[in-house]
């Protein structure tokens, strides 16, 4: 279980441009090894801190992406830092864990996505993990946007089916 907090963080891009705070409601992130994320991040996996939408205050707002037809990925239109990830409709948002001042303040407690984790560079942690398939909230997100036969889980390159 999560536990509670009451810390107030802050973070942004490389550049400046972009910054934010938040409230978390836990300091517990975890890693997604989705292709989409390996991709996004230009690293084998993305470390995430999820938190409620209205926890967060953007100082400056990134710029946003859609990196499928039900997400919405945050970065800094000047230096590419990757900063947040958000379902469309969601009351919960990940923000990038390398984007914050203090990063050592949040801890991983799992992995996400683990059918595409990249063998060659993981080392083993002790830490649960769950496959995307797995994750029925997010299959049927899919299957909704892209139709029922989708093979959700066939990210190889792109987000398209």
């Amino acid at each position: 279980m999560a536990e509670t907090v009451d810390v107030v963080l802050q973070g942004g891009c490389l550049c400046g441009h972009v910054r934010y705070e938040v409230r978390p409601d836990s300091l517990e992130g975890y890693y997604c090894h989705c292709r989409m994320c390996q991709l996004a991040f230009g690293n084998t996996r993305a470390a995430f801190l999820n938190v409620p939408r209205a926890a967060v205050r953007w100082v400056t707002p990134p710029q946003q992406y859609a990196s499928s037809k039900f997400a919405l990925r945050g970065f800094c239109a000047n230096c590419g830092t990757p900063l947040s990830f958000e379902y469309l409709g969601s009351k919960r948002i990940d923000l990038s864990v390398g984007s914050l001042d203090e990063p050592q303040r949040v801890h991983p407690v799992s992995h996400f996505a683990v059918e595409t984790r990249i063998a060659e560079w993981h080392a083993e942690d002790g830490l649960p993990g769950e496959r995307l398939d797995e994750h029925q909230k997010l299959v049927d997100r899919w299957k909704q946007a892209y139709g029922d036969d989708v093979e959700c889980l066939r990210i190889e390159g792109t987000d398209r089916p």
